[in-house]
């Protein structure tokens, strides 16, 4: 076969076979009278080998290794090529991602690209400070896709870049809520608190009923944050939650407040005495709980609250009494 044949059956363009034969890939086996290349059914076929190697990404002098060298093992260079290939995959869907955020923000012109593009190099700055200004500067006249700020918030571990990032998804209102609820059910215990942290910043109808899904969550510590933004926000669900987190000293004095704003409504303040009362009458209750649910009591009005103060003022542990007598006096002294 000439070379036009030998081009048309293989794919791969006369230019490219003679620079096979340059390299010393695949040589001809013959000549025609008129000096033409002529190449025999067994160069065809090394051809299509050269070609399937190729396809997997190997360089030309790799393959002519491979196929040069009875005794070459594939294994440690197919191993190269998949972390090759993985490196350049991460790359291309890293570039990918920037460039969606870009067009989300819907720049006008060029300077807003710069600038968004100078917002997202900061978002991903080993500098905390740097990444800080970056959150601030955020909400502006070309402001970083909500996406990127969900990613930076969920990741962050610094606590004031953590706070301004928050502060950023606040503005944009429900934008953020879609991934920030994908963020509770992260397989990373901090990220899944980060995402619960980041929706209790978000004081919108939407955020708070993401939070009343969040006090079925699996995780605690997402249950337990939900729960104190909610019972500041008046969402009677959180009271079962609360009243656990003071039992189990987690966070129980933001959890008594929580119950203490919560009981501004009557009808939940009896509600909320009762889970605490109930909460002395579930079997041997140590001293310490009986002190924190006495605490707990004090800003609870009501009769439920106040029966139970005073069983309280006659406990056998003389910490729990006096704090009890303490908190009737109080309530006695105040103007109701």
């Amino acid at each position: 076969m000439l070379i036009g044949e030998v081009a048309r059956r293989s794919g791969v363009s006369a230019r490219m076979l003679r620079h096979y034969e340059s390299l010393g890939l695949v040589r001809p086996t013959g000549r025609t009278g008129a000096g033409y290349r002529e190449y025999s059914s067994e160069d065809l076929r090394l051809i299509f080998q050269v070609e399937s190697l190729r396809s997997l990404g190997l360089s030309l002098r790799d393959v002519r290794r491979a196929l040069a060298d009875p005794a070459f093992t594939p294994s440690g260079l197919v191993d190269d090529l998949i972390s090759q290939t993985r490196r350049r995959i991460a790359g291309e869907t890293e570039l990918l991602t920037r460039l969606r955020r870009i067009g989300a923000a819907e720049p006008a012109d060029w300077a807003d690209v710069l600038q968004i593009v100078a917002l997202l190099q900061a978002l991903g700055s080993a500098s905390a400070g740097r990444r800080q200004r970056a959150a601030l500067s955020s909400v502006g006249e070309a402001p970083v896709p909500v996406e990127a700020l969900v990613e930076a918030a969920l990741n962050e571990t610094d606590p004031n870049v953590a706070g301004a990032l928050r502060w950023a998804l606040a503005q944009s209102g429900d934008d953020g809520l879609a991934l920030l609820a994908e963020g509770l059910g992260a397989p990373v215990a901090e990220v899944r608190e980060r995402a619960v942290q980041a929706i209790a910043e978000i004081p919108t109808a939407n955020g708070t009923a993401l939070l009343k899904d969040a006090l079925a969550n699996p995780d605690i510590v997402v249950r337990r944050c939900a729960a104190r933004t909610l019972g500041k926000r008046g969402v009677a669900e959180a009271v079962p939650t609360l009243v656990d987190m003071v039992v189990e000293e987690a966070n129980d004095v933001d959890a008594a407040d929580a119950l203490s704003a919560l009981a501004d409504d009557p009808a939940l303040a009896e509600q909320i005495a009762t889970r605490l009362v109930d909460s002395l009458a579930h079997g041997p209750v140590e001293s310490s709980v009986r002190r924190r649910l006495a605490q707990a009591l004090a800003d609870i009005p009501g009769r439920a609250a106040a029966r139970a103060l005073v069983d309280l003022a006659q406990d056998d542990d003389r910490a729990v009494a006096l704090t009890a007598t303490y908190i009737l006096q109080m309530r006695a002294d105040s103007p109701s």
